[in-house]
Formats: structure tokens, sequence, C-alpha cells
């Protein structure tokens, strides 16, 4: 099946895109987009992958499900168009990089300069229908999106794992603890922020790792 994900990617994942789980996963998004309204834009389904090749990730930010409005999600987690309003989630990853960093708080929510950095921004489902949330759960991304972390965890060293919430922290399993640094955190939405994501330092945290392997920090200002 010719998937159109960019080179590095598609050159490590390619065995997934023949198995049968993968094809039926094809048919039911192909025909989501033909009967009702689906976001991402199918050109931007794959966009983290083409923002941040394989060889250049250097951190994993792992989201659940894309934004679910209209012209929000645009395939990068946690992120949004220029021009639409910065989501309470991102807002609140803003607000705890100000605290930790001492950056200022952006007032747009594309996150586009963290990709182009090594900064991989994954959603465990890459699709969804407008104004429901999880309608794409348990469809096939999933399993795609874990083999995508397992493969990151087995071909790379010296990544960043940054898992907030219970569903992300439960990736950790698919992680090698031992050649990358696993941060987790309750998630940064409003309802359980004040649970411990504040305070977190997860970014600090971060580039004091790259740096000590000896590898560029991330410029967390947007």
């Amino acid at each position: 099946m010719d998937v159109k994900i960019e080179f590095s990617w598609k050159e490590r994942l390619e065995p997934e895109f023949e198995k049968p789980y993968f094809k039926a996963l094809t048919d039911f998004v192909k025909w989501e987009y033909l009967s009702g309204t689906i976001f991402p834009h199918p050109k931007n389904v794959f966009h983290a992958f083409e923002l941040c090749p394989f060889d250049q990730v250097k951190v994993v930010i792992l989201g659940q499900d894309p934004y679910h409005g209209p012209g929000q999600a645009h395939g990068l987690c946690f992120s949004v168009r220029d021009g639409i309003q910065v989501q309470p989630s991102l807002q609140n990853i803003y607000k705890e990089i100000h605290d930790d960093l001492g950056l200022p708080i952006s007032t747009t929510g594309n996150l586009e300069p963290w990709a182009q950095q090594g900064v991989f921004l994954l959603n465990a489902t890459l699709t969804v229908r407008a104004h429901q949330a999880g309608s794409h759960q348990g469809k096939g991304w999933e399993e795609f999106t874990d083999v995508v972390i397992k493969t990151i965890s087995d071909q790379k060293e010296h990544v960043v794992f940054l898992l907030w919430g219970a569903y992300a922290g439960r990736k950790s399993e698919l992680i090698d603890s031992h050649k990358h640094l696993i941060l987790k955190a309750p998630h940064p939405s409003p309802l359980s922020s004040h649970r411990g994501f504040f305070g977190c330092k997860h970014f600090s945290q971060a580039n004091a790792y790259l740096k000590s392997k000896g590898m560029e920090e991330v410029d967390w200002g947007i």
C-alpha cells in the first residue's frame, strides 16, 4: 500500500502498511472522509511525520486525539493553526514553560517551530469526526502509533518522552527506559493540571538531558 508519509518514516514503517489492520483502518478512514467532516484535512494526517523526520526526533510528546472543532487540528498534538484560539491544555503548557524557563507566554498555538527542532508531536489517534471526541479510537490508529513509539525506542537513543496523563503514561511500556528519558505528569487539561502538571519542570529537565548527551537543546519559546 502506498501511504503518503515522509520517506524516513516510510522506510521504517512500511511493513505496517501491508498488514490487515492497517488496510481495514485505511478503508474506514477513506469512507469517513467521504461521508462526513473529518479532522484534520487528509493532507495533514501525517503532518507530524513530515515536519520531524525520524533521524531528527529527540523529544516525543504524545496526545490522544486531534482537536475536533473546525480549523483546529493540523496533524500535531496540542497544536492549532495560526489565527486559531490557543486551546486550554496548550495554555497550561505555556504557563508551565513560563514558570519553568521564564519564557514569555505565546499568543499563537502553532507548534510547528517545535516540530522543526525535533519535537515529534504525535497523537495516538490521527483522525476524528467533527465534534465527536474519540470517534476514531479503536479503529487501528493506536496499533499503528504504538509501533511508531516502539520503533523510536528500538532504533534511537537518548530521546525524551513526555507522557502527560494516564493514557499517555501507559505507553511507557513500549519504551526502553535504559536508553531514553521518560517523564510523566498529569495531563495539562484544566481538569488535571493542578494535580502535578504545574511544577513538573519537564521542559528544563528535557533540555538538561539533551545537553548531557551532547545534543542541542529545544527552544521552547514560540
